[in-house]
């Protein structure tokens, strides 16, 4: 640690070398002050971590897409309060639970956005390493990159959710009610939040091109819907019904939307409205438990190679 402006600095030549050259003592001295440990460097990455996810204490432009798309999600919740409150209406038009699902290309844009900057700038710049010197270790950074993008996307998904409610009450809606809709709104976007944050850092870590992460990471939200959705609307024209439930499982968004319908009360967007059985409800939430798992397993996975 240099020192400071109060201590006499001596530029006294301590050795010689060959050729009249000298090296100068100028004044360094080892650090005394408190060794705050792996806790403060993990708490500091998450921390740091959750404000570049929003462009905060970054430039200007860095701002302009996740705040953009905070908006965005915003702004139809606002709209519907704003009718509900004018119309006096007895119930939102969209119920807590469903509201992420509308807008999932949304959630799924700040996502693609997001994950490669979080990730895929520490391999492309190679940062990781100096990260793993003490005191944080591999298991650190993945928990704290982890907790951080998941946290983002639960701030994304959960504010619109609390304009709806301060609407609901504002228009006199019962308060039980919607407070139990709020709560399970909650639960039903925190899950979502676990699975797309490591479906996202996932993909993201396998490659320092943060092009590549953003394509990669649209391409696995959007493709499998496309497929699931066409399959699903073939299979109820064929009259195939109890199919229909089973083949929500191949894509997260019908995934966490057979998850919500079968225990947070509310609907799907399948074809028919037909909800997953009982049994399949149980199947759903165990994938969901498992996806958020396995994507930290092989978070911790990736990180393990010492030549990062």
């Amino acid at each position: 640690m240099p020192a400071d402006s109060t201590t006499p600095v001596s530029t006294t030549p301590v050795s010689a070398a060959p050729g009249g050259a000298s090296i100068h003592n100028i004044g360094y001295r080892h650090y005394d002050g408190p060794r705050l440990g792996r806790a403060y460097a993990r708490r500091s990455l998450f921390s740091q971590s959750l404000r570049g996810a929003y462009g905060l204490g970054r430039s200007a432009k860095s701002k302009v897409l996740p705040m953009l798309l905070l908006a965005v999600m915003c702004l139809p919740a606002a709209i519907m309060v704003a009718v509900a409150v004018v119309t006096k209406a007895g119930s939102l038009q969209v119920g807590y639970t469903r509201y992420a699902i509308y807008l999932q290309a949304v959630i799924g844009l700040y996502l693609a956005a997001q994950a490669p900057q979080s990730v895929s700038r520490d391999l492309r710049f190679k940062s990781v390493p100096l990260y793993f010197s003490r005191p944080i270790e591999r298991a650190d950074y993945v928990a704290a990159k982890f907790a951080a993008m998941a946290s983002a996307l639960f701030i994304l998904t959960a504010a619109p959710l609390l304009v709806l409610y301060t609407g609901a009450l504002l228009a006199k809606m019962d308060f039980l009610e919607q407070t139990k809709g709020l709560g399970q709104g909650l639960v039903s976007v925190a899950l979502l939040s676990l699975v797309f944050a490591g479906i996202g850092l996932v993909i993201s870590a396998l490659t320092p091109r943060r092009g590549f992460g953003v394509a990669a990471v649209i391409a696995v939200l959007t493709i499998p819907y496309g497929a699931v959705s066409a399959v699903q609307g073939i299979a109820s024209v064929q009259g195939s019904e109890s199919a229909v439930g089973w083949l929500g499982l191949f894509s997260p968004i019908t995934l966490l939307d057979g998850v919500q319908a079968s225990f947070l009360g509310g609907t799907t967007s399948f074809p028919d409205n037909l909800a997953p059985s009982t049994a399949a409800g149980f199947v759903y939430l165990l994938v969901a438990l498992t996806a958020i798992a396995g994507s930290y397993a092989l978070l911790t996975l990736r990180y393990r190679k010492a030549g990062l």
